[in-house]
Protein backbone atom coordinates (compact mmCIF):
# COMPACT_ATOMS: atom_id res chain seq x y z
CA UNK A 1 0.00 0.00 0.00
CA UNK A 2 1.06 3.41 -1.26
CA UNK A 3 1.58 6.06 1.93
CA UNK A 4 -0.48 8.69 1.79
CA UNK A 5 2.13 11.35 1.33
CA UNK A 6 2.85 9.47 -1.72
CA UNK A 7 -1.03 9.82 -2.81
CA UNK A 8 -1.27 13.26 -2.09
CA UNK A 9 2.03 14.49 -3.34
CA UNK A 10 1.32 12.91 -6.58
CA UNK A 11 -1.90 14.14 -6.96
CA UNK A 12 -0.71 17.68 -5.91
CA UNK A 13 1.70 17.62 -8.88
CA UNK A 14 -1.61 16.17 -11.01
CA UNK A 15 -3.42 19.62 -10.42
CA UNK A 16 -0.24 21.36 -10.40
CA UNK A 17 0.22 20.16 -14.03
CA UNK A 18 -2.78 21.88 -15.28
CA UNK A 19 -1.12 25.36 -14.45
CA UNK A 20 2.24 24.18 -16.18
CA UNK A 21 0.22 22.90 -19.19
CA UNK A 22 -1.87 25.93 -19.00
CA UNK A 23 1.45 28.18 -19.76
CA UNK A 24 3.06 26.17 -21.53
CA UNK A 25 0.01 26.06 -24.23
CA UNK A 26 -0.72 29.59 -23.36
CA UNK A 27 3.16 31.15 -24.37
CA UNK A 28 5.27 28.86 -25.54
CA UNK A 29 3.03 26.59 -28.42
CA UNK A 30 0.69 29.87 -28.80
CA UNK A 31 4.28 31.69 -28.86
CA UNK A 32 6.86 32.65 -31.30
CA UNK A 33 9.10 29.78 -30.02
CA UNK A 34 6.27 26.91 -29.94
CA UNK A 35 4.04 27.78 -32.74
CA UNK A 36 6.11 25.91 -35.58
CA UNK A 37 5.13 22.66 -33.92
CA UNK A 38 1.43 23.75 -32.72
CA UNK A 39 0.20 25.48 -35.68
CA UNK A 40 -0.94 22.26 -37.97
CA UNK A 41 -2.79 21.48 -34.46
CA UNK A 42 -5.33 24.54 -35.39
CA UNK A 43 -5.46 23.58 -39.04
CA UNK A 44 -7.73 20.98 -40.61
CA UNK A 45 -6.12 17.55 -41.70
CA UNK A 46 -6.50 14.17 -42.32
CA UNK A 47 -2.80 12.75 -41.07
CA UNK A 48 -1.91 10.60 -38.29
CA UNK A 49 0.43 12.61 -36.57
CA UNK A 50 0.54 16.25 -36.72
CA UNK A 51 4.04 18.12 -35.32
CA UNK A 52 1.95 19.64 -32.33
CA UNK A 53 2.07 15.47 -31.38
CA UNK A 54 5.81 16.54 -30.71
CA UNK A 55 4.73 18.54 -27.36
CA UNK A 56 3.92 14.88 -26.12
CA UNK A 57 7.25 13.48 -26.96
CA UNK A 58 8.55 16.03 -24.66
CA UNK A 59 6.70 15.55 -21.67
CA UNK A 60 7.08 11.51 -22.19
CA UNK A 61 10.75 12.12 -22.21
CA UNK A 62 10.33 14.44 -19.10
CA UNK A 63 7.98 11.74 -17.30
CA UNK A 64 10.58 8.99 -18.44
CA UNK A 65 13.75 11.44 -17.02
CA UNK A 66 11.92 11.65 -13.58
CA UNK A 67 11.70 8.02 -13.26
CA UNK A 68 15.20 7.61 -13.84
CA UNK A 69 16.36 9.94 -11.79
CA UNK A 70 13.87 8.58 -8.51
CA UNK A 71 15.56 5.31 -9.26
CA UNK A 72 18.78 6.13 -9.92
CA UNK A 73 18.84 8.67 -6.56
CA UNK A 74 15.98 6.43 -4.75
CA UNK A 75 13.98 9.46 -3.55
CA UNK A 76 10.79 8.11 -3.21
CA UNK A 77 9.10 11.69 -3.79
CA UNK A 78 10.88 12.28 -7.04
CA UNK A 79 8.98 8.89 -8.00
CA UNK A 80 5.91 11.06 -6.69
CA UNK A 81 6.38 13.65 -8.87
CA UNK A 82 6.94 11.51 -12.15
CA UNK A 83 3.58 9.56 -11.30
CA UNK A 84 1.71 12.67 -10.89
CA UNK A 85 3.51 13.97 -14.16
CA UNK A 86 2.88 10.59 -16.20
CA UNK A 87 -0.62 10.53 -14.36
CA UNK A 88 -1.52 14.24 -15.80
CA UNK A 89 -0.09 12.78 -19.13
CA UNK A 90 -2.30 9.77 -19.73
CA UNK A 91 -5.61 11.91 -18.69
CA UNK A 92 -4.13 14.73 -20.97
CA UNK A 93 -3.57 11.73 -24.26
CA UNK A 94 -6.91 10.39 -23.22
CA UNK A 95 -9.33 13.62 -23.07
CA UNK A 96 -7.45 15.77 -25.61
CA UNK A 97 -6.51 13.40 -28.25
CA UNK A 98 -9.21 10.86 -27.55
CA UNK A 99 -12.34 12.52 -26.31
CA UNK A 100 -11.82 16.10 -27.89
CA UNK A 101 -10.31 15.57 -31.29
CA UNK A 102 -11.66 11.90 -31.58
CA UNK A 103 -7.90 10.44 -32.81
CA UNK A 104 -8.42 7.27 -31.13
CA UNK A 105 -10.75 4.05 -32.41
CA UNK A 106 -13.58 4.77 -30.95
CA UNK A 107 -15.89 7.95 -31.61
CA UNK A 108 -18.08 8.46 -28.76
CA UNK A 109 -18.97 12.40 -27.87
CA UNK A 110 -21.01 13.33 -24.16
CA UNK A 111 -24.06 14.69 -24.91
CA UNK A 112 -24.11 16.52 -21.25
CA UNK A 113 -21.71 16.86 -17.90
CA UNK A 114 -18.63 17.70 -17.75
CA UNK A 115 -16.68 15.88 -20.64
CA UNK A 116 -19.29 17.72 -23.02
CA UNK A 117 -17.82 20.81 -21.42
CA UNK A 118 -14.48 20.27 -22.07
CA UNK A 119 -15.23 19.42 -25.77
CA UNK A 120 -16.70 22.33 -26.16
CA UNK A 121 -14.41 24.79 -24.23
CA UNK A 122 -11.42 23.14 -26.36
CA UNK A 123 -13.69 23.57 -30.02
CA UNK A 124 -13.65 27.18 -28.56
CA UNK A 125 -10.08 27.17 -28.05
CA UNK A 126 -9.91 25.63 -31.99
CA UNK A 127 -11.81 28.33 -33.13
CA UNK A 128 -9.11 30.68 -34.03
CA UNK A 129 -6.96 28.90 -36.03
CA UNK A 130 -4.32 31.35 -35.51
CA UNK A 131 -1.62 32.32 -32.55
CA UNK A 132 -3.77 35.01 -31.38
CA UNK A 133 -6.88 35.59 -29.85
CA UNK A 134 -7.31 31.99 -28.96
CA UNK A 135 -9.99 31.15 -25.50
CA UNK A 136 -9.16 28.24 -22.99
CA UNK A 137 -5.62 26.99 -22.84
CA UNK A 138 -6.13 24.25 -20.45
CA UNK A 139 -6.65 21.14 -21.10
CA UNK A 140 -8.16 18.97 -18.31
CA UNK A 141 -9.80 22.16 -16.43
CA UNK A 142 -12.61 23.89 -18.49
CA UNK A 143 -14.29 27.15 -18.28
CA UNK A 144 -17.19 27.97 -19.00
CA UNK A 145 -18.32 27.54 -22.59
CA UNK A 146 -20.78 30.88 -22.51
CA UNK A 147 -18.40 33.00 -21.04
CA UNK A 148 -15.62 31.74 -23.82
CA UNK A 149 -18.08 32.50 -26.83
CA UNK A 150 -18.90 35.60 -25.24
CA UNK A 151 -14.98 36.86 -25.45
CA UNK A 152 -14.25 35.38 -28.90
CA UNK A 153 -17.60 37.25 -29.56
CA UNK A 154 -15.73 40.49 -28.17
CA UNK A 155 -12.33 39.58 -29.77
CA UNK A 156 -13.95 39.56 -32.69
CA UNK A 157 -16.09 42.49 -32.42
CA UNK A 158 -13.12 44.91 -31.65
CA UNK A 159 -11.05 43.04 -34.85
CA UNK A 160 -14.25 44.06 -36.83
CA UNK A 161 -14.34 47.60 -35.20
CA UNK A 162 -10.29 48.52 -35.97
CA UNK A 163 -10.29 47.28 -39.42
CA UNK A 164 -13.62 49.49 -40.04
CA UNK A 165 -11.27 52.36 -38.72
CA UNK A 166 -8.41 51.67 -40.45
Amino acid sequence: MLPLWFILLTLAVFFFMEGVAWWTHRYIMHGPLGWDWHRDHHQPHDKPFEKNDLYGVVGSVVGFGLFLTAWLTGLWWVYAVATGVTLYGAVYAFVHDGLVHQRWPWNWMPKNGYARRLVQAHKLHHAVQTREGAVSFGFVFAPNPQRLNAILKARRAERAEKLDKA
